[in-house]
């Protein structure tokens, strides 16, 4: 099952039906994420690459 974890620019209203939707228009159906979390910032590590353990709740 996918997610997509996204932080949204200040000010932008996107809900989590109008990700999917558009994710439907461009990926094949089992690539689309399933669940959206909006998110103040993706985790990071010291020298700026994205923590996806983090993400998936991994320690």
């Amino acid at each position: 099952m996918g997610k997509a974890h996204i932080v949204k620019k200040p000010g932008a209203d996107l809900s989590e039906d109008e990700v999917i939707s558009f994710c439907r228009t461009l990926m094949a159906n089992f690539k689309v994420p399933r669940e959206v979390e909006f998110l103040a910032a993706l985790p990071r590590n010291p020298s700026g690459k994205v923590l996806k353990r983090v993400l998936r709740g991994e320690s």
